[in-house]
């Protein structure tokens, strides 16, 4: 039986250059001190599903999360990322390359919408389907930016957000045996806010009353 809901990737970008130019010790403490941040920052309202070297895998199933949670959810994990590298750029207590080169790293947001499966694989817990492979291909994508947040489109319907009044560029990407998939493009650096469609508005105080 398939579940339903959001697949969210949150992807260090800057991560392989980082940890080959850097001190071991130094380089893995400063990009798991950053992913621990991100972790904290979406989960809750999402479940984390795996820790992928680089990037954090959270999933909203459906009955589970408040849709419209999930663009400030990524907000608040893009800001934990960079209140956490703030101070570690700050702090001079370290002149190594890894603490001197941490204000070179950024996150990469992407969120999906769409089917997956559980399984038990070797005793571990994962997500399985197309729309999980999607959601990892996404991250290989012609956006010109080291930060961003990257919104399906039915992703973004399902969490209600008005793409045109949100400030968001449209990119229409391809993937071979996956299709098309429009796709909406903020930058999270201005402090990036949504703005809801007026059905979500409306569904919104429905569910209060």
């Amino acid at each position: 039986m398939s579940d339903e809901g959001f697949l969210i990737l949150a992807d260090i970008s800057g991560f392989t250059a980082f940890v080959t130019a850097t001190e071991l010790q130094h380089g893995a403490e400063i990009t798991g001190a950053l992913l621990e941040a991100v972790m904290h920052r979406l989960a809750p309202p999402l479940e984390i599903q795996e820790l992928e070297g680089d990037a954090v895998f959270a999933i909203g199933p459906e009955g589970t999360v408040d849709s419209r949670m999930i663009p400030n959810a990524l907000m608040d994990a893009f800001r934990g990322f960079k209140e956490v590298q703030s101070r570690m750029a700050l702090d001079d207590s370290c002149s190594c390359g890894a603490c001197r080169a941490t204000a070179q790293l950024n996150l990469k947001l992407i969120a999906h919408h769409g089917r997956f499966v559980r399984q038990v694989v070797g005793g571990h817990a994962r997500v399985a389907g197309p729309d999980v492979i999607l959601a990892h291909r996404l991250l290989k994508n012609p956006v010109d930016a080291d930060g961003y947040l990257l919104f399906t489109e039915p992703a973004l319907e399902r969490a209600g957000v008005d793409p045109v009044a949100s400030g968001m560029e449209r990119r229409l990407l391809s993937y071979a045996h996956l299709g098309e998939m429009p796709c909406f493009v903020a930058d999270p650096e201005p402090g990036w806010e949504p703005t809801f469609t007026e059905s979500t508005h409306a569904e919104a105080a429905v569910g209060a009353s």
